[in-house]
């Protein structure tokens, strides 16, 4: 009878669905901190270990994709948190969590999400190379974006002077840490923009902890640095400090007096290359005065009287006019003689054609009788074949007592005996023609009878 109320018993693989079911369902949203054990990376990429405390320890996974998101891969002993799903897997039986999300506790969190926004505004472009902006030379007014009371206004303002006492400084006051100072460091270099009375802008404090500093990591700082009109120098904390407002200026310096010093020009310096240029002008003004003087020197002795340069002309157009004439004398000499070798030669070269005259009437006599012989010889030979023609001709041959026997289609018939009955033939004579039929033999009369 107790058998028959006892609930049925339920498969393994049946209970651990529920257990499944039952974790997936409730426990939603949670994050669990600890420390890496029995860390295992598989040839797929994915991770494989145990996070625990002092009490107890999960099974945790890893998979590849979400591993590749991290800024560096996980350790044995580090100390994190993670988000994901909380479960059981059911083929062996085993409580874990499948990670979807991984942080650092304390300034590990903070570095995770310096290395995670540094990741995205790097793939933006807020840090290329190509962004970056020249520094102007000698500039008029510097901005300075930083506390009233940092000592690093007093660096700033005490290098201004001595590099360059005419610069004029402008500070945009704000707050450089704590909470709400990035916003306000934000607002003051929208201020700076907006008044544009700076020709450029120093974004600087005093060095730090980690979290000191880390106003100048956040976003809106950055994209706050990015998008100034104004050239941008970035002097935060010290030599070794890197925050990302330092990525997106145009320049970084190490310090906020090296700041100082990047955007002043030296004004000793600055004299001295004044000397050197106020020298290498005189040296090249006097230079001129020395070409200028030669040159003067010169034109004055090329110089001459309107008198004088008239005779020389006149001597000049004188001798021009002798050679001119000696010239065209000798030409005509030339000419001359030229044309009288020519007068020689036509002379020498003219031909004799009383010779010649006597010569055709010769040949013209000798090629008419010539022709006469040809012609005679050619009438003869023509004769002798006239007569040869007639005497093999069929004509005449018919008039002699033949005949030519042909079919209807005008071919002649040489063979009797291949005729057929009834076939007619045309027969012709010297004079007239007659078409016949062939008959039997017992039949054909003398066709010569009258």
């Amino acid at each position: 009878m107790s058998d028959l109320l006892t609930p049925a018993a339920i498969s393994v693989s049946e209970l651990n669905a529920c257990a499944r079911q039952l974790l997936e369902q409730n426990l939603i949203g949670l994050w669990v901190g600890g420390e890496i054990s029995n860390l295992t990376r598989a040839a797929s990429g994915h991770y494989y270990f145990s996070l625990k405390d002092a009490r107890a320890q999960v099974r945790c996974v890893l998979f590849k994709g979400i591993a590749q998101q991290l800024s560096h891969p996980l350790q044995e002993g580090d100390h994190i948190e993670i988000a994901g799903k909380i479960s059981i897997y059911e083929a062996r039986g085993e409580f874990q969590i499948t990670i979807n999300a991984v942080r650092h506790k304390g300034l590990g969190q903070l570095y995770e999400t310096y290395e995670r926004l540094k990741q995205q505004l790097t793939a933006e472009g807020l840090f290329a190379q190509e962004r970056k902006r020249l520094l102007p030379t000698s500039p008029k007014v510097v901005g300075i974006v930083t506390s009233l009371a940092a000592a690093a206004l007093r660096d700033v303002v005490t290098t201004l002077r001595r590099r360059h006492s005419g610069i004029e400084v402008i500070v945009y006051p704000t707050a450089v840490q704590g909470t709400g100072s990035e916003r306000q460091i934000a607002a003051a270099i929208e201020t700076a923009n907006n008044q544009q009375l700076a020709d450029v802008l120093i974004i600087c404090r005093g060095g730090g902890s980690i979290e000191d500093l880390w106003s100048y990591n956040e976003e809106i700082v950055v994209r706050a640095v990015a998008a100034s009109h104004i050239p941008t120098v970035s002097g935060v904390g010290h030599e070794t400090d890197f925050t990302l407002t330092d990525f997106a200026a145009d320049v970084r310096a190490p310090t906020p007096t090296a700041a100082a010093e990047l955007v002043s020009p030296d004004l000793t310096h600055l004299r001295q290359q004044i000397k050197q240029w106020q020298n290498h002008l005189y040296q090249l003004l006097q230079q001129r005065y020395y070409d200028a003087s030669q040159k003067l020197d010169w034109l004055a002795r090329q110089l001459k009287h309107p008198q004088q340069n008239w005779l020389q002309q006149h001597q000049q157009l004188a001798d021009i006019e002798k050679q001119l004439h000696l010239n065209m004398y000798r030409h005509v000499r030339q000419q001359q003689q030229t044309l009288l070798q020519l007068q020689r030669a036509l002379y020498t070269a003219k031909p004799q054609t009383n010779f010649a005259k006597q010569y055709l009437q010769q040949k013209k006599i000798q090629l008419q009788q010539n022709w006469k012989n040809v012609l005679s010889q050619t009438q003869q030979k023509l004769q002798q074949q006239i007569q040869l023609l007639a005497a093999v001709s069929p004509t005449n041959i018919l008039a002699r007592g033949y005949s030519i026997v042909s079919d209807q289609k005008g071919h002649v018939v040489r063979d009797g005996t291949k005729l057929k009955l009834g076939q007619k033939l045309q027969i012709r004579f010297a004079q007239g023609e007659r078409s016949v039929q062939v008959l039997p033999e017992h039949q054909q009369s003398d066709l010569f009878d009258q």
